[in-house]
Protein backbone atom coordinates (compact mmCIF):
# COMPACT_ATOMS: atom_id res chain seq x y z
CA UNK A 1 0.00 0.00 0.00
CA UNK A 2 3.07 2.30 1.37
CA UNK A 3 4.69 1.87 -2.42
CA UNK A 4 1.44 2.25 -4.52
CA UNK A 5 0.55 5.76 -2.95
CA UNK A 6 4.56 6.84 -3.13
CA UNK A 7 4.05 5.55 -6.80
CA UNK A 8 0.76 7.83 -7.32
CA UNK A 9 2.15 11.13 -5.35
CA UNK A 10 5.48 10.85 -7.80
CA UNK A 11 3.05 10.69 -10.86
CA UNK A 12 0.70 13.41 -9.51
CA UNK A 13 3.98 15.70 -9.11
CA UNK A 14 5.03 14.80 -12.82
CA UNK A 15 1.50 16.15 -13.97
CA UNK A 16 1.59 19.41 -15.74
CA UNK A 17 -2.28 20.10 -14.95
CA UNK A 18 -2.12 19.31 -11.18
CA UNK A 19 -0.72 22.30 -8.78
CA UNK A 20 0.17 21.27 -5.37
CA UNK A 21 1.43 24.22 -3.43
CA UNK A 22 2.81 24.55 0.03
CA UNK A 23 0.91 26.99 2.47
CA UNK A 24 3.97 29.52 2.71
CA UNK A 25 3.38 29.56 -1.26
CA UNK A 26 -0.40 30.53 -0.56
CA UNK A 27 0.25 32.60 2.00
CA UNK A 28 2.53 34.70 0.01
CA UNK A 29 2.21 35.34 -3.75
CA UNK A 30 0.41 32.40 -5.20
CA UNK A 31 1.67 31.88 -9.07
CA UNK A 32 -2.06 31.15 -10.42
CA UNK A 33 -4.01 33.74 -8.19
CA UNK A 34 -5.76 35.68 -10.96
CA UNK A 35 -4.33 34.18 -13.73
CA UNK A 36 -5.35 30.40 -14.00
CA UNK A 37 -6.82 31.46 -17.38
CA UNK A 38 -3.76 33.14 -18.89
CA UNK A 39 -1.03 31.42 -17.41
CA UNK A 40 -2.84 27.79 -16.73
CA UNK A 41 -5.71 27.31 -19.35
CA UNK A 42 -4.06 29.57 -21.87
CA UNK A 43 -7.57 30.88 -22.77
CA UNK A 44 -10.38 32.92 -21.74
CA UNK A 45 -13.09 30.24 -20.75
CA UNK A 46 -15.38 29.97 -17.97
CA UNK A 47 -13.89 27.87 -15.10
CA UNK A 48 -15.30 25.79 -12.80
CA UNK A 49 -14.63 24.60 -9.28
CA UNK A 50 -15.50 21.06 -8.13
CA UNK A 51 -14.55 21.52 -4.35
CA UNK A 52 -13.67 18.22 -1.89
CA UNK A 53 -13.14 16.23 -5.67
CA UNK A 54 -11.99 13.11 -3.90
CA UNK A 55 -11.33 10.55 -6.93
CA UNK A 56 -12.42 13.79 -9.48
CA UNK A 57 -15.60 12.44 -11.52
CA UNK A 58 -17.31 15.22 -11.93
CA UNK A 59 -14.30 17.79 -13.03
CA UNK A 60 -13.77 14.68 -15.62
CA UNK A 61 -16.89 14.10 -17.01
CA UNK A 62 -17.95 17.52 -17.08
CA UNK A 63 -15.34 18.65 -18.94
CA UNK A 64 -16.17 16.56 -21.66
CA UNK A 65 -19.50 17.56 -21.78
CA UNK A 66 -17.77 21.43 -22.05
CA UNK A 67 -15.20 21.51 -23.76
CA UNK A 68 -15.78 25.23 -23.74
CA UNK A 69 -15.43 25.62 -20.13
CA UNK A 70 -12.36 25.48 -17.49
CA UNK A 71 -12.83 22.51 -14.64
CA UNK A 72 -10.35 22.24 -11.43
CA UNK A 73 -11.26 19.79 -8.96
CA UNK A 74 -10.24 20.51 -5.47
CA UNK A 75 -9.04 18.19 -2.24
CA UNK A 76 -6.54 17.52 0.17
CA UNK A 77 -5.90 14.22 -0.86
CA UNK A 78 -3.21 13.65 -3.40
CA UNK A 79 -3.81 9.36 -3.21
CA UNK A 80 -7.63 10.56 -4.67
CA UNK A 81 -7.24 13.53 -7.08
CA UNK A 82 -4.85 10.88 -8.77
CA UNK A 83 -7.52 8.73 -9.93
CA UNK A 84 -9.03 11.89 -11.82
CA UNK A 85 -5.39 13.49 -12.71
CA UNK A 86 -4.75 10.21 -14.67
CA UNK A 87 -7.53 10.05 -16.33
CA UNK A 88 -7.59 13.49 -17.82
CA UNK A 89 -3.70 12.53 -18.83
CA UNK A 90 -4.73 9.47 -20.33
CA UNK A 91 -8.15 10.95 -21.87
CA UNK A 92 -5.59 13.73 -22.89
CA UNK A 93 -8.49 16.89 -21.84
CA UNK A 94 -6.47 20.19 -21.84
CA UNK A 95 -9.76 21.65 -19.96
CA UNK A 96 -9.35 20.17 -16.65
CA UNK A 97 -6.96 20.33 -13.76
CA UNK A 98 -6.66 19.78 -10.27
CA UNK A 99 -5.25 21.59 -6.99
CA UNK A 100 -4.35 19.89 -3.79
CA UNK A 101 -4.63 22.07 -1.08
CA UNK A 102 -7.43 23.06 1.19
CA UNK A 103 -10.89 24.30 1.15
CA UNK A 104 -10.56 26.87 3.46
CA UNK A 105 -6.99 28.26 1.65
CA UNK A 106 -8.85 28.94 -1.61
CA UNK A 107 -9.22 32.40 -1.18
CA UNK A 108 -5.60 32.22 -1.39
CA UNK A 109 -5.43 30.31 -4.85
CA UNK A 110 -7.94 32.39 -6.54
CA UNK A 111 -8.65 36.45 -7.78
CA UNK A 112 -12.01 38.12 -6.41
CA UNK A 113 -14.43 37.47 -9.48
CA UNK A 114 -12.40 34.62 -11.35
CA UNK A 115 -14.71 31.59 -10.45
CA UNK A 116 -18.15 31.26 -12.92
CA UNK A 117 -19.52 27.92 -10.99
CA UNK A 118 -18.56 25.82 -8.18
CA UNK A 119 -19.86 22.17 -7.59
CA UNK A 120 -19.71 20.58 -4.12
CA UNK A 121 -20.11 16.81 -4.24
CA UNK A 122 -20.36 14.54 -1.48
CA UNK A 123 -18.42 16.55 0.94
CA UNK A 124 -18.60 15.13 5.11
CA UNK A 125 -21.30 16.82 6.43
CA UNK A 126 -19.39 17.14 9.80
CA UNK A 127 -22.74 15.66 12.12
CA UNK A 128 -21.10 17.45 15.06
CA UNK A 129 -22.70 20.82 16.26
CA UNK A 130 -18.64 21.71 17.13
CA UNK A 131 -17.84 20.77 13.58
CA UNK A 132 -20.69 22.97 12.03
CA UNK A 133 -18.20 25.82 10.86
CA UNK A 134 -16.22 23.15 9.36
CA UNK A 135 -19.18 22.04 6.72
CA UNK A 136 -18.60 23.37 3.19
CA UNK A 137 -22.13 25.22 3.24
CA UNK A 138 -21.53 27.02 6.67
CA UNK A 139 -21.81 31.00 6.15
CA UNK A 140 -17.96 31.01 6.57
CA UNK A 141 -17.26 29.21 3.57
CA UNK A 142 -20.29 30.95 1.46
CA UNK A 143 -18.98 33.79 2.06
CA UNK A 144 -15.16 32.80 0.90
CA UNK A 145 -16.49 31.37 -1.99
CA UNK A 146 -18.71 34.72 -2.63
CA UNK A 147 -15.35 37.03 -2.52
CA UNK A 148 -13.94 34.37 -5.95
CA UNK A 149 -17.09 33.97 -7.75
CA UNK A 150 -18.36 35.86 -10.01
CA UNK A 151 -21.93 37.72 -9.57
CA UNK A 152 -24.54 35.73 -10.46
CA UNK A 153 -22.26 32.15 -10.57
CA UNK A 154 -23.97 29.23 -9.17
CA UNK A 155 -23.23 26.99 -6.35
CA UNK A 156 -24.31 23.52 -6.76
CA UNK A 157 -24.94 20.96 -3.91
CA UNK A 158 -25.05 17.53 -4.60
CA UNK A 159 -25.40 15.14 -0.99
CA UNK A 160 -26.32 11.97 0.35
CA UNK A 161 -26.96 13.66 3.42
CA UNK A 162 -30.29 14.25 4.48
CA UNK A 163 -28.94 16.62 7.28
CA UNK A 164 -26.64 18.78 5.20
CA UNK A 165 -29.44 18.98 2.64
CA UNK A 166 -31.61 20.00 5.30
CA UNK A 167 -28.99 22.93 6.99
CA UNK A 168 -28.06 24.42 3.52
CA UNK A 169 -31.13 25.17 3.03
CA UNK A 170 -31.48 26.47 6.56
CA UNK A 171 -28.69 28.98 5.61
CA UNK A 172 -29.55 29.73 2.09
CA UNK A 173 -33.28 31.03 3.42
CA UNK A 174 -31.82 32.89 6.70
CA UNK A 175 -29.07 34.77 4.67
CA UNK A 176 -31.74 35.06 1.60
CA UNK A 177 -30.14 33.73 -1.16
CA UNK A 178 -31.49 32.91 -4.19
CA UNK A 179 -32.68 29.26 -4.25
CA UNK A 180 -32.95 27.97 -8.10
CA UNK A 181 -33.49 24.02 -7.33
CA UNK A 182 -33.50 21.67 -4.56
CA UNK A 183 -34.58 18.16 -4.07
CA UNK A 184 -34.08 15.44 -1.81
CA UNK A 185 -34.67 12.65 -3.69
CA UNK A 186 -32.66 13.42 -7.40
CA UNK A 187 -33.09 10.08 -8.58
CA UNK A 188 -36.81 9.56 -7.92
CA UNK A 189 -37.59 13.13 -9.05
CA UNK A 190 -39.97 14.18 -11.85
CA UNK A 191 -37.65 16.93 -12.74
CA UNK A 192 -35.22 16.34 -15.33
CA UNK A 193 -31.67 18.26 -14.61
CA UNK A 194 -28.76 18.89 -16.32
CA UNK A 195 -25.13 17.19 -15.48
CA UNK A 196 -26.30 15.75 -12.25
CA UNK A 197 -26.44 12.36 -14.13
CA UNK A 198 -22.82 12.05 -13.16
CA UNK A 199 -22.43 9.18 -10.58
CA UNK A 200 -18.60 9.84 -8.21
CA UNK A 201 -17.58 6.73 -6.89
CA UNK A 202 -19.37 7.40 -3.52
CA UNK A 203 -22.72 8.56 -5.14
CA UNK A 204 -22.90 4.80 -6.69
CA UNK A 205 -21.78 3.16 -3.01
CA UNK A 206 -24.58 5.31 -1.53
CA UNK A 207 -27.23 4.56 -4.20
CA UNK A 208 -26.15 0.72 -3.61
CA UNK A 209 -26.96 1.01 -0.23
CA UNK A 210 -30.58 2.34 -0.89
CA UNK A 211 -29.49 5.93 -0.08
CA UNK A 212 -31.19 8.68 -1.76
CA UNK A 213 -29.16 11.48 -2.96
CA UNK A 214 -30.50 15.20 -2.81
CA UNK A 215 -29.33 18.11 -4.45
CA UNK A 216 -29.06 22.10 -4.73
CA UNK A 217 -28.48 24.84 -6.54
CA UNK A 218 -28.52 28.42 -5.44
CA UNK A 219 -27.19 32.24 -6.15
CA UNK A 220 -25.11 34.20 -3.04
CA UNK A 221 -26.31 37.06 -2.25
CA UNK A 222 -23.99 39.34 -0.54
CA UNK A 223 -24.27 43.01 -1.32
CA UNK A 224 -21.94 43.96 1.39
CA UNK A 225 -19.07 41.70 0.47
CA UNK A 226 -17.41 41.53 -3.30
Amino acid sequence: MAKNKLKKFAELASFKHVVQPCIEDLKKSFRYKGKWNKDFFLNSNPIVLELGCGKGEYSVALSKEFPNKNFIGIDIKGSRIWSGAKQAFEDKLTNVGFLRTRIDLIYNCFAINEIDEIWITFPDPQLKRSKSSKRLTHPKFLRMYNNILKSGGRIHLKTDSQFLHGFTLGVISAEKHTLEDATNDLYNSPVKRKHTHIKTFYENLFLSQGMAITYLRFILDYDDLN
